[in-house]
């Protein structure tokens, strides 16, 4: 052909080279990753797609109606093995077909410009390809929006019990059950729910600050704390400010305030401070202040005022400090402490202290490392350092005089051949200690020589769960491995059986693993063994890259040890959970215990350490006798495109019988709002499950309300069913747990929620938001 007779490109020609090249382009990606996958082990599919694209393009960009041919091929046998690998699931479906599908478009159009007679069936398969692959989207599509999949209703078989009553403790009773008693919102009316006030903290947007914080509610007034200690008092119906306390601490990288205690005189003097609100501060100070005026009360420590660090040693800037709510246990105010983990041995001790609520005076201290040390450590000793700590919210009973604290581990969190044997005994268990004289009663443990930072992190539940014959006095305690654990809380022996199962093994140098770990009889919660067909991503090149992550870790199951072969290992679930600090409701009319997980695998791989971080025990275990020390890596298991690799649902809310212990129904946490590629929320709202820490509250009327997700928004759910009942667009979303309470001066129930921002939000504010039904008339 000669110059005059090969045919010009015009605008059109060259869009349609473009988008021939751009199909070559994708296909030469996919056939990349597919060869390392392929020597992975992994699937062959993307390796002959991407090739099937290449030839593809190369022939649409020579103008040869072939192409279509080819890619129409390709997408056909797309669906079935998509079929095969996914099922008739939304999710696993979407990332399979939907992006070859929408690249069939362009597709299609460039061959709207080869002769009718070259085209037909190129454009046929292409075509077909296309409807064939949208139309099973869009089949699958509503069982995505699917929520309330009960399996059988809940029945209602028990009584509330009285409807009086303030929401005075972190979890609102003793045991943290975060039930409430109050039928006025119900599952018939929540959705006339309305805002009734607003309140704005003035807290500003502080690097390292995050609102976590769950109101308490005493008589008509409400406080809430900010993430720097200020502590608030609101009045409960119309939401203006009483008073307000600013400690003035100075801000570091981990400002927390889950929430604030609460103790009154058994005798009322008619002076000030006869009831109190009292609150730990990220400077490590116990503050007690005059509910009435916000004032510190005077002869409670000096000037109103505790020093947490005293016997506790050296303390670095922002390395321990109390986030979690003082458990007020009569008149104790019971302490633990947060210290900052993986950056040296010898951090502050995780001494766990009782003080006189009426004067702040040390009551009794347990050390879990020297016993023997029952107050203030001996002139020129410290409490044992370095021991796991209680950074979460113990329980407590006041007619068997127990609380039940939450252990955290010895840190570092991911290695453990420094550790003492006290640590080892303790670490990521609950243990009952006699409120009146801080002495051990029994311990449970949850896992065995902790390696991956699986301290027990929710409040221990307290219930009467059904058994043979009646009811037994029980502890529930929720854990970030998914698992369930019901104890006699009089005596720490498993109501519901518990095995020790065996894991895998092959630790780092100089580490040991336990040979088995602990499992519940109870339905486990979220993490399923991972497979590489479970990979997500936005598109079949994010799942790829999620596949060669996966194939790339060394992953055996639950349990599998981090290693230091310049291989990670995939830890499922991740540090953050399974369940977390937010824990559990449990609605008492139906036996329920309702759950949220969290379902975000990460990487961890290990280090040897080349510069001293402290000295390991003098009495660790044998196995760990000169071990070499290491410091962990561990990251989220995020595709290229920063979107969560393991297919939807990444968080759920889930509803357990208690008397059958049989799951009745769960659902997603959250749509997909606001997430997507990149950070950029998506605007969907389809339920996909997203991040967040805090927990439910469920009440007598049937309703458990939930918020924290990254999409803003308080959401009401059937007790029944899990079905969405009611949902409120908030300014931003939010990282802590909702409450209500009914006004003692109007009768009028209130749903509050703090929002500050969600935990993988950028969007912050310092809003407390109340919700009621409508004025009657």
């Amino acid at each position: 052909m000669s110059e005059t007779e090969r045919p010009r490109r015009g605008a059109g020609g060259w869009a349609a080279l473009a988008g021939a090249l751009f199909v070559a382009l994708i296909g030469a990606a996919l056939a990349a990753g597919g060869v390392q996958l392929v020597l992975l082990k992994g699937s062959p599919y993307y390796l002959l797609a991407g090739l099937g694209l290449v030839a593809a393009g190369v022939l649409l960009a020579l103008r040869r109606p072939a192409g279509g041919t080819v890619y129409g091929t390709v997408l056909l046998a797309t669906l079935p093995w998509a079929l095969w690998e996914a099922g008739f699931v939304f999710w696993p479906l979407l990332s399979r077909l939907f992006a070859p599908a929408v690249l069939g478009l362009p597709v299609l159009l460039i061959l709207l410009a080869a002769p009718k007679d070259r085209r037909r069936l190129p454009m046929g398969l292409t075509a077909a390809g296309v409807v064939l692959a949208l139309g099973l989207l869009a089949a699958a599509l509503p069982g995505a929006f699917r929520q309330g999949q009960a399996k059988a209703p809940a029945p209602v078989t028990a009584e509330a019990g009285p409807a009086a009553g303030d929401w005075q403790f972190y979890g609102r009773d003793p045991g943290g059950q975060r039930f409430a008693p109050f039928a006025q919102i119900s599952a018939e009316n929540v959705d006339s729910l309305e805002v009734a006030w607003t309140f704005r903290t003035g807290h500003p947007d502080l690097r390292g600050s995050e609102d976590q914080n769950t109101p308490v509610q005493v008589g008509d007034a409400l406080y809430v704390c900010t993430p720097t200690n200020v502590v608030i008092a609101i009045d409960a119906d119309t939401g203006k400010e009483r008073w307000r306390h600013d400690p003035k601490v100075k801000p570091h990288f981990w400002n927390r305030c889950r929430g604030v205690g609460y103790w009154a005189r058994p005798q009322p003097t008619g002076q000030p401070c006869d009831q109190r609100i009292v609150t730990s501060t990220i400077n490590a100070q116990l503050l007690a202040l005059d509910a009435a005026t916000g004032r510190r009360c005077p002869g409670f420590g000096e000037d109103g005022a505790v020093e947490l660090t005293q016997g506790v040693g050296p303390v670095k800037p922002g390395y321990y400090f109390q986030t979690s709510t003082p458990t007020v246990a009569g008149d104790r105010i019971i302490l633990g402490g947060w210290v900052v983990d993986n950056q040296e041995l010898g951090e502050p001790s995780g001494v766990v202290r009782a003080f006189s609520a009426e004067t702040g005076e040390l009551v009794w201290a347990w050390d879990l490392g020297n016993p023997a040390i029952t107050r203030l450590p001996p002139e020129g000793q410290t409490y044992t350092r370095g021991t796991p700590n209680v950074w979460s919210t113990p329980a407590f009973d006041p007619a068997l005089g127990l609380v039940y604290l939450p252990t955290g581990n010895a840190t570092p969190d991911y290695w453990g051949s420094h550790r003492s044997q006290a640590s080892e005994r303790y670490a990521s268990s609950v243990v009952a200690l006699d409120i009146g004289t801080g002495r051990e009663r029994w311990r449970f443990q949850t896992v065995h020589h902790d390696l991956w930072d699986y301290d027990v992190p929710s409040q221990p539940m307290l219930v009467d769960v059904p058994v043979a014959g009646g009811t037994a006095p029980a502890l529930v305690q929720l854990t970030k491995r998914g698992e369930i654990f019901v104890l006699d809380r009089r005596t720490g022996v498993p109501i519901v059986p518990v095995t020790e199962r065996p894991v895998p093994q092959g630790a780092a140098k100089g580490e040991w693993t336990s040979p088995t770990q602990p499992y519940s009889a109870m339905p486990r919660i979220g993490p399923e063994r991972l497979t590489e067909a479970m990979m997500w991503g936005a598109t079949p090149l994010d799942q790829l890259g999620c596949r060669i992550s996966f194939r790339k870790m060394r992953y055996e199951g639950d349990f599998t040890p981090p290693g230091p072969d310049g291989r990670p290992s995939l830890q499922n679930p991740g540090n953050g959970g399974g369940m977390n600090w937010g824990s559990g409701a449990y609605d008492r009319r139906r036996n329920l215990l309702i759950v949220t997980d969290i379902r975000m695998p990460q990487g961890v791989q290990l280090k040897p350490v080349k510069k001293s971080i402290g000295t390991p025990a003098a009495d660790r275990p044998a196995q760990s006798r000169g071990a070499v020390l290491y410091e962990a890596d561990n990251t989220w298991l995020l595709g290229p495109l920063f979107v969560p690799c393991v297919q939807p649902p990444n968080a759920t809310m889930t509803a357990v019988d208690m008397a059958s212990r049989r799951i009745v129904w769960q659902v997603p946490l959250g749509t997909a709002e606001a997430s997507g590629p990149l950070g950029l929320g998506s605007g969907l709202p389809i339920p996909l499950g997203t991040f967040g820490l805090g927990g439910p509250v469920t009440t007598a009327g049937g309703v458990t309300f939930h918020a924290a997700t990254t999409d803003p928004y308080l959401r009401a759910y059937d007790n029944g069913t899990g079905r969405v009942l009611w949902q409120a667009r908030l300014p931003v979303g939010v990282g802590g747990t909702p409450m209500t309470y009914v006004s003692p001066k109007t009768g009028r129930q209130y749903v509050v929620v703090s929002a500050g921002g969600a935990r993988l939000a950028k969007k912050k504010g310092d809003y407390v938001i109340a919700y009621a039904l409508p004025p009657a008339g």
